[in-house]
C-alpha cells in the first residue's frame, strides 16, 4: 500500500495526528516524496475510475469530481489519482462504505471533527491502480474550496508555477508521512486560494 492521503489543495491543519485519524497502522515515507512529471493520460484513468466508484455506488454518489494534482493538466504529481466523492452524509459510513469495500477499497482515514472527511484507498487492480478517495457531504463547504483551488491551478499559469515550484522544494525534504508534506504545503495553498473570489457561501445541512 502507498503512503497515506494527502490533502491535495486543502490548506486546513490537521485536528489530530496521523495515527489518530488513521484507520490501522499509518504508512512511513522516512524519506522524500516522488512526484512524476505530468502525465496527459491522467484524467483517462479518472474517468475509468469514476465510472468503477458509480457503478459501486449508484446514485448515493451525489458527485464525483478529480481533485488533486494529477486533474491539473502540466503539474507534476504523485502518481495518486484523487477522487472527491460527495454523499448525503458522510459521517453515515454504513450507508457507502460496504459496497465500496465490495468494490475493492478500504477505508483509510476518518476525521469526524474535520467535515466528517473519509478517505478509501482504490483497490490495488483498480482502473487507477493507485488512489484516494475522498468522501465528504453534499454541501459541505471544503467540496468548493478544493474545486476553486484545482479550476484556479487549471485556469492559472503563475499560480500553477507557484505551486509545482513549492510542491518540489518540498518534495525534496524528508518526511515521516506524506500527510506531514501535504501540511506543508498549507501556506502556498491559503495564499493562491486568497487570489481566487469567492462564491456565495454553500448552506450546509443542519443535523438534528
Amino acid at each position: 500500500m502507498t503512503p497515506d492521503h494527502d490533502r491535495e489543495g486543502i490548506g486546513a491543519p490537521r485536528l489530530h495526528s496521523v495515527r489518530d485519524i488513521t484507520v490501522g497502522q499509518p504508512t512511513r515515507v522516512d524519506g522524500p516524496i516522488h512526484l512524476s512529471p505530468a502525465d496527459p493520460r491522467w484524467p483517462a484513468v479518472f474517468a475509468e475510475e469514476g465510472r468503477h466508484l458509480r457503478k459501486a455506488l449508484g446514485t448515493r454518489a451525489l458527485r464525483i469530481e478529480h481533485v488533486g494534482s494529477t486533474s491539473v493538466p502540466g503539474l507534476a504529481a504523485k502518481p495518486i489519482i484523487d477522487v472527491l466523492v460527495a454523499v448525503e452524509d458522510s459521517s453515515v459510513e454504513p450507508a457507502y462504505v460496504p459496497p465500496l469495500e465490495a468494490a475493492g477499497y478500504v477505508l483509510r482515514i476518518r476525521e469526524p471533527d474535520w467535515y466528517e472527511h473519509r478517505v478509501l484507498k482504490g483497490p490495488a487492480k483498480g482502473p487507477a491502480l493507485d488512489s484516494n478517495v475522498h468522501v465528504f457531504s453534499e454541501g459541505c463547504e471544503e467540496i468548493e474550496r478544493m474545486l476553486r483551488f484545482r479550476d484556479r491551478l487549471r485556469s492559472d499559469a503563475d499560480d500553477r508555477e507557484l505551486y509545482e515550484q513549492a510542491k518540489r522544494e518540498l518534495a525534496a525534504r524528508r518526511w515521516t508521512y506524506v500527510q506531514d508534506y501535504a501540511d506543508a504545503k498549507s501556506a502556498v495553498v491559503e495564499r493562491i486560494l486568497r487570489r481566487v473570489p469567492t462564491a456565495p457561501p454553500t448552506t450546509l445541512r443542519r443535523k438534528d
